[in-house]
Order: C-alpha cells, then structure tokens, then sequence
C-alpha cells in the first residue's frame, strides 16, 4: 500500500551521511536524487524512504507521533541498523530488544530529529538464527 515516506530536513547535505549510512546496512542505496531531494531503496522495490527540503520553503519540522518503520531480515539486521544510525549522529529512543513475543525493534532519530525504528516481525532468537 505504501509507495514511499518523506521526511523533511532542513540541511540535505549533513544528513544525507546518515540515510546513506543506514541504507547501506539494509544492502540498499539511493535510488533518486533531485535538486532538494534524495530517496533510497530500490526502484520498483518495497517502499522507499525520501528526504527533502520542505516544498513550501518553509522550516522542516517533525510530526509528533509520525513514525518511519524499516523492516529489517532479522534480528542482527536490526541491531546493525541501530548501531549505524548511533554511529552517525542518531539519538537512541529505544535500545534494539523484544517488544513482544513476535516482535523485535530499535527506535532512533536522525538529525533533524525525526523518528524511526528497525524491526522484525515473527518468533526467532536473540541472534536472529
């Protein structure tokens, strides 16, 4: 249902690092860039993540309660996207860990404070074996 997600920032060149940086941990990369703008994820793959200067020149600000989920192929994939995002200047909003019995996830934010996670569905262990 979902084509892709953007996030508004407000300095493209510092955080573009950061997306570049996660993608890469999710075996994807950029796949547009515009002007103002660049998405990664695979064309014509799952849905993509973009980010881009607010269209009304207005300051980018974040949605409180919006939420950006990347799915991840299993539990060290998680913990590996967390680590990056920390790595590269991401703030910890929730350490990778069980949120239930077929749940696994890590919450972070990027630079401009908006706020996404790493999860897996499914029942599996602590080293996604």
């Amino acid at each position: 249902m979902i084509g892709y997600v953007t996030l508004g920032t407000n300095d493209l060149e510092k955080s573009a690092p950061f997306y570049d940086a996660i993608a890469a941990a999710m075996g994807v990369g950029r796949m547009f860039e515009w002007p103002g703008a660049i998405a990664w994820g695979v064309a014509g793959g799952a849905p993509g993540v973009a980010l881009m200067r607010p269209h009304d020149g207005n300051v980018a600000t974040v949605g409180n309660g919006v939420m950006v989920a990347l799915e991840a192929a299993d539990r060290a994939m998680v913990d590996r996207i967390h680590a990056v995002a920390l790595a590269h200047g991401g703030r910890c909003e929730g350490p990778p860990g069980p949120r239930s019995d077929s749940f696994y996830a890590a919450y972070f934010r990027d630079l401009d404070g908006n706020k996404l996670n790493a999860f897996v569905m499914g029942p599996g262990d602590p080293a996604g074996e």
